[in-house]
């Protein structure tokens, strides 16, 4: 007997990294509910990341009007249906005027929790957060291979940040590159990947010197999240600042380092096993009193030396190396 479509709304984050630490709780949806039918709502950034979720019956690009118009406007694109469920990570009010025979809401945290803890507990799962998973199709996974594709370990590098002040100087992740890949280096005579949008091509131009031509994948602007989550997958090491690609590195398995200066990482440090954080000498509480608003232009990673990240680099590659090899 074939089973009716199950219709779930499930509306996410606007930003890329909040929408990809919550994206576990889809991946738990369509395993505990095999004829689930998906309706997502999210920015315009983060939809994409959605495109290929199994039984997706639609994307709806939630783009910001004045006054909230973008929740009316959603609200009358779905009201005509009678839900399953609705999921509302946003914690609107428009989730409560919605016919569903469930609904499951974010509510406010009595205490700061990481994000994947706090996505968890609209559906009563924090006992067991599900990880950042993102569903790519075969064509995507060979896309990546092909732009991947070679014997020698990959640095990835995701250098840009949504604010300056979270960007670590580029000219030091050109040092830390060279230190790693060039000769003596634990990763010696490996390839560079960079990772970026279209608006971060100028900024790269340095890191992209690091290495010769031949053994840099440079891939700023070129390449939409769903494949740079796929192409991750083929790195052997990440190191980024706090951002949405961090966190498709961690979700898509590689080693990963996260750099943080002001910005909290109780709440967003990557997510999962084989992961660091390696923050600037002074704590999130010191920057928000020197920045109250977190928008000064003006960069507050200077006080994170090369030295800390490349110790951090070889003691996670040494670590992943013996858990490969125990594996095996």
């Amino acid at each position: 007997m074939v089973q009716r479509p199950f219709p779930i709304l499930f509306i996410t984050a606007t930003r890329i990294g909040d929408a990809v630490l919550a994206s576990g709780l889809i991946r738990r949806l369509v395993d505990e509910i095999p004829n689930a039918s998906f309706t997502i709502a999210a920015g315009p950034l983060a939809a994409p990341l959605f495109a290929e979720t199994p039984g997706l019956e639609r994307l709806i690009v939630m783009d910001k009007q004045k006054n909230g118009g973008h929740w009316l406007k959603l609200w009358r694109q779905v009201r005509g249906r009678k839900w399953g469920l609705v999921v509302d990570l946003r914690g609107s009010a428009t989730a409560r005027f919605l016919r569903t025979q469930r609904r499951a809401i974010k509510g406010k945290s009595a205490e700061p929790v990481h994000k994947v803890i706090e996505a968890a507990r609209v559906l009563k799962v924090e006992d067991d957060p599900p990880a950042p998973f993102l569903y790519t199709s075969e064509q995507t996974e060979d896309r990546a291979r092909a732009l991947m594709n070679g014997k020698e370990a990959i640095l990835a590098m995701g250098p840009a940040a949504n604010w300056v002040g979270k960007a670590w100087p580029i000219e030091r992740f050109a040092r830390t590159a060279m230190e790693l890949l060039g000769p003596n280096g634990v990763m010696q005579g490996g390839r560079l990947a960079i990772f970026g949008g279209p608006d971060d091509r100028r900024h790269v131009e340095e890191l992209r010197k690091a290495v010769p031509g031949d053994r840099c994948i440079d891939l700023t602007g070129k390449i939409d999240l769903l494949t740079a989550y796929a192409c991750l997958k083929h790195a052997r090491l990440f190191i980024g600042n706090d951002s949405g690609l961090m966190h498709l590195s961690a979700a898509a398995g590689a080693p990963t380092i996260g750099l943080f200066g002001p910005s909290d990482d109780r709440l967003y440090a990557p997510w999962g096993h084989d992961v660091r954080v390696v923050r600037s000498p002074r704590s999130f509480e010191q920057f928000k009193k020197m920045d109250p608003g977190l928008n000064q232009s003006i960069s507050h990673m200077m006080d994170l030396p090369v030295s800390q990240v490349i110790v951090a680099a070889r003691d996670l590659l040494a670590a992943t190396e013996m858990k490969e090899t125990a594996d095996v």
